[in-house]
């Protein structure tokens, strides 16, 4: 159990809980057992972590944070009432509720001293960085999200080179209030989710500053082929491949020797980068002479795969990373594990198929056949 798990303790004459459930925490005191506490996404960085992987440093607001402010906003009572009679495909319902909670959630501050706490964290980080106000994610990590054959992932908002205590705390709560996006509340409706069961925790995550990223699956997401890993990648923040906003670079990487199978580089007309004026994450477009320019040295792709290898080993399953090359620090150290997550679609289906009656004979092969509505030739 990590050190803030057991922070949580429980008196075992009387049941209750006591006092010392943190409302914050660093990535490295939880691992992927406090899904509970920190959400999928900030279990996963500290599990990573504590793994040995390279991960950007940061700290999160617990889910008992979470709690705390929204009791303190008074919106726990009233989020079920406005929520009663909506239906998930009613879109204008939808929609008015969800900036409703949305607008009353942003509205309320932080009671001060946890404002306080969030700063001397935020403060701590920046000495941990050597950077003043450094420049962190503000990401949201659900309860529900990040699980193994759940597809409750990017539902929630992550805000990109957030800098400075007030800016921290404004997305902070947007984060909390993305929990009841439209999308979010009719995704939980349809799959009779109750809304009280999810909570969130926010993770405040050292920004690399991205020369390079994208995303890493330990498993080909086109036909499940387990042989090899398949990397998306673009110039900037990982943002416009996570969105889908352009066409990425592709590669195929062999998952034993570390060969480059496939190379599709393609035409890349964004760029998610920071403005140097504004200090602020903006859309550009990609300059003409760079868009059809490989985006990753082969060096840094083998570096990549060696690292998914690992993370699948540690997890024991296919995953889903998304990943950075920062380019304010030397080749050969620069590389960043951003976050992981299991891969839910072709294993979902292997699952499938493992829970499936196998034929012993031919026999058995035309009655299982019969029996599924198959035709036998």
């Amino acid at each position: 159990m990590s050190s803030a798990a057991k922070a949580t303790r429980t008196d075992t004459a009387s049941g209750a809980e006591d006092n010392f459930a943190p409302e914050l925490c660093w990535f490295e005191e939880v691992c992927k057992e406090d899904v509970a506490l920190v959400g999928g996404k900030c279990s996963s960085l500290g599990e990573l972590i504590n793994a040995g992987v390279r991960v950007p440093p940061g700290f999160a607001l617990t889910t008992h944070g979470y709690a705390r402010f929204m009791r303190d906003a008074g919106v726990s009572g009233e989020i079920p009432g406005m929520l009663k009679g909506v239906g998930h495909d009613d879109l204008d319902h939808l929609e008015s509720t969800s900036r409703s909670i949305r607008e009353m959630i942003e509205a309320h501050s932080f009671a001060w001293e946890l404002e306080d706490t969030i700063a001397e964290f935020y403060r701590k980080l920046s000495v941990r960085c050597m950077v003043p106000a450094v420049p962190v994610a503000v990401r949201s990590s659900a309860t529900a999200e990040d699980l193994p054959g759940a597809s409750f992932a990017g539902q929630q908002d992550t805000y990109l080179w957030i800098r400075g205590v007030d800016d921290l705390l404004l997305h902070a709560r947007r984060c909390i209030s993305s929990l009841f996006t439209g999308r979010a509340i009719a995704y939980r409706i349809k799959m009779g989710f109750p809304h009280e069961d999810v909570a969130l925790s926010v993770g405040f995550q050292k920004m690399a500053n991205s020369y390079t990223a994208g995303v890493m699956f330990t498993i080909n997401p086109t036909n499940g082929d387990r042989s090899v890993i398949a990397i998306d990648s673009n110039f900037g923040f990982g943002e416009s491949v996570v969105s889908g906003e352009v066409t990425p670079d592709h590669f195929v990487v062999n998952k034993v020797a570390l060969d480059i199978l496939e190379r599709t580089i393609c035409s890349k007309e964004i760029t998610y980068t920071v403005d140097a004026k504004s200090q602020k994450s903006v859309k550009i477009e990609t300059p003409f002479e760079r868009q059809n320019v490989q985006s990753l040295i082969d060096e840094e792709i083998v570096e990549l795969a060696r690292m998914g290898k690992a993370i699948e080993k540690h997890y024991g399953r296919p995953m889903d990373i998304e990943w950075a090359v920062d380019k304010d620090l030397p080749a050969g150290g620069n590389i960043f594990i951003l976050q992981a997550r299991p891969e839910t679609v072709w294993s979902a289906k292997r699952e499938k198929e493992d829970t499936e009656p196998r034929a012993t004979s031919a026999m058995d092969y035309i009655l299982s056949s019969l029996l599924t509505g198959k035709k036998v030739s």
